[in-house]
């Protein structure tokens, strides 16, 4: 598979919220982040998600309350997926 990711990644392990509108609240952790979105580290990854379904998701254990963004499937690998961050 070629990269066809037009910013960095840089790694990044903090505590994610994520609302599934099916699934509900999943309390995952992040393995890295770019410009463009985030990859997460979610066990059966492919039976909870779907490629083009939208999310939202919130950093959490921050001082003060992170942004909550809206996030689309994009990919999936061994032990996660990739999530492009979208405009709400």
């Amino acid at each position: 598979m070629t990269n066809q990711r037009d910013t960095s990644r840089a790694p990044l392990k903090v505590r994610i919220r994520i609302d599934h509108p099916v699934h509900g609240e999943l309390q995952v952790m992040t393995r890295d982040i770019s410009d463009s979105g985030v990859f997460v580290i979610i066990d059966d990854a492919q039976r909870l998600l779907q490629i083009g379904e939208l999310v939202t998701g919130q950093v959490q254990g921050l001082p003060m309350e992170a942004p909550i963004l809206q996030m689309e499937v994009v990919r999936f690998e061994p032990g996660g997926v990739g999530l492009r961050f979208t405009r709400n």
